[in-house]
């Protein structure tokens, strides 16, 4: 019997940057893999693969209606960029029964890891003490007391509380914290977790010694972080943005910083890369990270096995599924919002 055909166009990305060789390997013993190479696909090549294909991977997968109507074995479209993107057509997709996932969750792992890292950071002062050092000016056994402070049962808080977040708070564990969220998709679904109180945005950025942006951006939340809400934060609070800066006023948030209010680290900016003559790359009580969060060895491997455990589960008609199924709703929301690539 003939393996499924699997049409891989990942590039951006690379085959080794979502894969480790074990989980590439046995994606090929459940399909006959065409592409998954280090470059774009030609269209052409792509398009004449597509008739038989049952699964493609794509970093931006495009195809229109008439596009799929020519390809009867389609199960899953699966994206690797990082969210749903515009292009596909994901109304045929519906009608058709295919299946729409994104790696999204595949971040989760390296992305919580850096968030804890700069809350670490963060809390207990280390760049800023680090860069007085360099200076000749460190404080020598000082408790630097208003400013550090330690996440043992610290009041976090979290705007977003998806996988990223869920991950973060299962690092944060042995700090045994005090965990605020503010997430009203998740909360009418029903959905709950233990030793996190779902709240009011507002609640979540006064009440949380820590607060950490990990939404996922949409059409409706641009800027929900509005000024007149940082401006309510208390002083001394760190503010961590680790999922995309869409979510917040950018600029308030750095000049609360600037005036000494507040603590702020952040691995996105609203333009990437950031000009290098930005004014607040010099700022003060800020920790910068070039969106880096998911940029270590190994970081996205998580995708690769996410993607391998969902083509066997559709294999085998089960519905377990680990990467993040599409609904048009959430899409269209999604795809509204602007996207930059981790």
């Amino acid at each position: 019997m003939a393996k499924p055909l699997l049409v891989m166009d990942q590039h951006f990305r690379q085959v080794e940057e979502l894969f480790r060789p074990s989980a590439f390997a046995e994606l090929g013993t459940l399909c006959k893999i065409h592409g998954g190479v280090n470059w774009p696909m030609d269209r052409n090549a792509f398009l004449d693969a597509l008739p038989k294909a049952e699964f493609v991977v794509a970093a931006r997968p495009e195809l229109t209606r008439l596009e799929l109507d020519t390809a009867p074995e389609l199960k899953a479209v699966i994206e690797v960029s990082g969210t749903f993107q515009t292009g596909l057509d994901y109304d045929a997709c519906m009608e058709r029964g295919i299946e729409v996932l994104s790696c999204a969750p595949g971040f989760r792992r390296s992305v919580a890891e850096m968030a804890l890292g700069l809350m670490i950071a963060g809390g207990r002062g280390i760049v800023d003490e680090h860069e007085r050092f360099r200076a000749g000016s460190e404080r020598w056994f000082n408790d630097n007391i208003g400013t550090d402070f330690s996440l043992y049962e610290q009041a976090i808080g979290f705007v977003g509380f998806g996988s990223i977040a869920q991950e973060c708070m299962r690092l944060l564990q042995p700090f045994t914290p005090q965990v605020r969220a503010f997430d009203p998709w998740l909360e009418s679904s029903g959905a709950s977790f233990e030793g996190v109180d779902f709240v009011e945005l507002e609640e979540v950025l006064t009440a949380c010694r820590c607060v950490v942006i990990a939404a996922v951006p949409t059409d409706e939340n641009y800027q929900l972080v509005s000024r007149g809400l940082i401006e309510k934060i208390p002083h001394g609070v760190l503010v961590v943005v680790i999922s995309r800066s869409h979510l917040v006023d950018f600029d308030a948030l750095v000049e609360a910083a600037e005036a000494g209010r507040i603590r702020l680290a952040s691995d996105v900016f609203p333009r990437e890369p950031v000009s290098k003559r930005a004014t607040w790359r010099q700022a003060q009580n800020v920790i910068w990270s070039p969106h880096r969060a998911a940029a270590v060895e190994g970081g996205r491997h998580l995708i690769g096995d996410m993607i391998v455990h969902d083509v066997q589960a559709i294999l085998s008609n089960s519905r377990t599924r680990h990467l993040q199924v599409a609904s048009l709703d959430t899409v269209r929301k999604i795809i509204c919002a602007p996207q930059v690539t981790g």
